[in-house]
């Protein structure tokens, strides 16, 4: 596939998605939205962030698709302090400095 090719495909998706949702959201205008769509969506970045995160841990590009101890160590202590914290920011700062730290002890 060349370049020009995915750089249209990258496009046009964005384009879909982008329709997709203003279909559902931007529409609506000025208009409030029912408490419970308002609940549901809520939950979105929970639900979105582990899909984009789950394969990067599971089978990293860095290491050929295995599955690495550090980054699974990783993974756990972000969670661990986004439970005993709840801050977004200083569980991304645990989870990367795990990670590094785990990297560097474990090669």
């Amino acid at each position: 596939m060349s370049t020009t090719e995915t750089w249209a495909i990258i496009i046009l998706l964005g384009i879909g998605t982008f329709v997709l949702r203003f279909s559902f959201l931007g529409m609506i205008g000025g208009r409030t939205m029912p408490e419970w769509v308002l609940r549901h969506l809520r939950y979105t970045p929970v639900a979105v962030l582990p899909a984009l995160v789950a394969p990067s841990v599971l089978w990293p590009g860095a290491t050929g698709g295995e599955t690495d101890p550090a980054r699974l160590l990783a993974a756990i202590a972000t969670v661990a302090i986004g439970l005993a914290s709840r801050n977004v920011l200083w569980s991304i700062l645990g989870g990367a400095a795990t990670l590094y730290a785990a990297l560097w002890l474990l090669g």
